[in-house]
């Protein structure tokens, strides 16, 4: 007999779903194999409506694409890589092929150095594909190896994919084996990863990012601390550009991977440490435009009140030692590096926000020195600052490369986010933390939005002020699945016809305390009135001249005509109106075409409204008589008002009759009807 292996594979299972059977195709018929198979499967493991597909095993495919990617043929080789690269993602298949050495021929292939282009990323493909699985460890690689795909990573122009491929497996290889942290550190450095950077592909930038961490996370614990110590010397304290290479390419280390920050905020600020309270006098000075005053100058004790003075006014909590508000970790040094560089690059914001909050009330002034610190520690949190890369996250901010001092700048903007979100809040001190949260909400908010740039990245935030905030929040509230279920949609259904009949009875009863008119002559003059109300019972309508505007509502017993509901047959609106046809003037005004409406009756009969002209007025009165007289017809109210109306009130009673089910999770169908009781003795006989 002939031993075939015939493998099903569920082509929804990322995995695959794989099972060898023996069997001799003479013997039994090909349906008969299937159902077989199928019922030897695991039900659980295969979801109702799955495609199975009969493919070729792993291990006849795996020595297929061995032999066939040493073809002498260029066109064959590049399929079988193709193919090679696409089914390397099946753990089955790479466990197959790497027991045929697989890896091996790749590496091989790769030292060669005769193919390029899609042949060569195709192969690193395969390669990276197949060690992701686990199966091979990575310190079995030579240094030949490691040299050429360093090669490929220094050359300075290099094909996408295959620059793509080469520094993910230096990651990884960097990662996994501190022997060959010391071999990929020989080969490239720094200065080579730096262009790649700078260009505009963010997948080649990710990737060099990655690789930037590793070497960081692998370095011995001296090298980081003298690489930390020689970034900050140069570039913190430096108010001019490095030349120096070296501190340049340190510079761009510590400040695109955030490794500089994360020391920063996790150093204490010794508060006798005079350099470090030189920069908080500084901060004073800047703000205050103040000269060092010299020692001898005044009495000890009123200098101390002057400065404890000038140190509530910069909003820091310790007005006596400031030093001591820098002793938390997080945030650190890191947020009086931030002040620093606000006050000195930023000098007429510091000094406006300093000044303008020094000038209110205590209770409603916005703290700099502590909305600084509490800002530098969300920001980094919100950039993860601090914490070791993760596979998981793929969070990318190009608008962090258009900058030297990206995140100095990012707070900067932010912290005059702050002062603005306080001001739109009216905040006191009890409020600070809720203003911490509307700003950390606007920040995530305009970063999901990916700005390419740090301005872009400004004119973002300045559309989410907190009026927008407030109604995205509302919006997402109504937006959610439980507003969204079954029974809550039911109880809309509900309540909106209540809802209704209240605004109707609102316009109705606005119709009866009446509304005074203007008459509108064709020789322009404004000078005389007519009132109109409704009936108490709702079936006439009265109306009448009047010489002057009254005071308060017109008694029906002075209002000579009368209208009754039941002669009313339309509501004409806008430039269909007769009053708006006949008078060219007000034709051509726009403004009294939308406040205009007429009342048919009899057969060429009608009653002519022109809606108050009170801005604030006169498009309310417009609708509230146009849907009260449709109420009375019968018809439906459309106007924007009572949409408006409509949702407020419906959403207000929404939340009235769900807060006892705050936090209890809706179902989306009503519970089952349970089964009839065995017998009904448990009744009560009521005779």
């Amino acid at each position: 007999s002939l031993r075939v292996d015939c493998c099903f594979r569920n082509s929804s299972l990322d995995c695959g779903l794989n099972v060898i059977l023996p069997f001799s195709p003479q013997k039994k018929p090909l349906s008969a194999i299937i159902k077989e198979v199928s019922q030897s499967l695991n039900r659980n493991d295969i979801k109702n409506g799955s495609i199975l597909r009969l493919t070729t095993s792993p291990y006849q495919t795996a020595v297929g694409l061995h032999e066939r990617i040493q073809s002498s043929s260029m066109d064959a080789k590049l399929e079988a890589l193709k193919d090679l690269a696409n089914a390397s993602r099946d753990i089955t298949f790479a466990q197959e092929f790497i027991n045929l050495d697989g890896i091996s021929l790749l590496t091989q292939m790769v030292e060669s150095g005769t193919d390029f282009g899609d042949l060569l990323s195709f192969t690193l493909t395969a390669f990276v594909e197949l060690m992701d699985h686990g199966i091979v460890s990575w310190d079995t690689f030579s240094v030949a190896f490691i040299k050429k795909i360093a090669s490929y990573v220094n050359k300075s122009a290099m094909d996408t994919a295959v620059l793509q491929r080469s520094l993910a497996i230096l990651e990884s290889m960097v990662l996994n084996s501190q022997d060959l942290y010391h071999k990929v550190a020989q080969e490239i450095t720094i200065g080579q990863l730096i262009p790649h950077l700078q260009g505009t592909d963010q997948d080649i930038q990710t990737y060099t990012i990655a690789v930037i961490n590793a070497l960081f996370l692998k370095a011995p614990e001296e090298k980081r601390q003298v690489r930390l110590h020689c970034a900050h010397t140069n570039v913190i304290r430096s108010p001019t550009p490095i030349n120096d290479e070296m501190a340049h390419q340190l510079y761009v280390l510590q400040v695109l991977t955030f490794n500089l920050l994360e020391d920063r905020m996790m150093t204490k600020m010794d508060p006798q440490d005079q350099a470090q309270r030189d920069i908080i006098f500084e901060l004073r000075r800047i703000a205050f435009d103040m000269e060092m005053e010299p020692n001898n100058s005044g009495s000890i004790e009123k200098r101390k009140s002057m400065y404890t003075r000038d140190y509530k006014k910069l909003g820091f909590i310790n007005h006596v030692n400031p030093a001591v508000d820098f002793t938390q970790i997080p945030p650190g040094m890191l947020a009086l590096d931030n002040m620093l560089y606000f006050a000195r690059h930023h000098q007429d914001a510091y000094i406006r926000i300093v000044l303008e909050n020094s000038s209110r009330e205590d209770k409603h002034e916005c703290p700099f020195g502590r909305s600084s610190i509490e800002l530098t520690k969300m920001l980094c949190e919100i950039l993860k600052v601090g914490e070791l890369p993760s596979e998981n996250c793929h969070d990318f901010h190009p608008m962090f490369f258009t900058h030297d001092r990206s995140f100095e700048e990012f707070f900067c903007i932010c912290i005059q986010l702050l002062n603005k979100t306080w001001k739109e809040m009216r905040a006191t001190s009890e409020d600070f933390n809720k203003v911490m949260q509307v700003v950390r909400e606007q920040i995530m908010r305009a970063l999901t939005l990916k700005p390419n740039s740090l301005d872009q990245f400004k004119s973002r935030l300045q559309n989410l002020s907190y009026t927008e905030i407030l109604k995205i929040r509302q919006s997402e509230r109504m937006n959610q699945e439980d507003f969204q279920s079954r029974p809550i949609l039911e109880l809309r259904e509900k309540i909106q016809p209540e809802i209704m009949e209240l605004i109707k009875q609102q316009r109705l009863n606005r119709l009866c305390e009446g509304t005074c008119f203007r008459k509108i002559s064709s020789r322009r003059r404004q000078d005389k009135f007519w009132y109109c109300r409704l009936s108490p019972n709702h079936k006439v309508l009265h109306y009448g001249d009047l010489e002057e505007s009254p005071q308060g509502e017109v008694p029906h017993d002075s209002l000579q005509d009368k209208l009754p509901v039941a002669d009313i047959k339309a509501v004409i609106t806008g430039k269909d109106c007769p009053h708006m046809k006949e008078k060219g003037a007000l034709k051509q005004n726009k403004e009294v075409l939308e406040l205009a409406f007429s009342v048919l009756y009899e057969s060429d009969e009608y009653l002519n409204f022109i809606a108050p002209d009170k801005h604030e007025v006169k498009r309310f009165c417009y609708c509230v008589w146009t849907d009260g007289l449709n109420a009375l017809l019968g018809k439906e109210m459309t106007s924007d008002y009572t949409k408006s109306d409509m949702d407020t009130l419906l959403s207000m009673e929404m939340k009235l009759r769900l807060l006892d089910l705050e936090n209890i999770q809706i179902p989306e169908a009503p519970p089952p009807i349970p089964k009839e009781p065995s017998n009904y003795d448990f009744v009560y006989d009521c005779n």
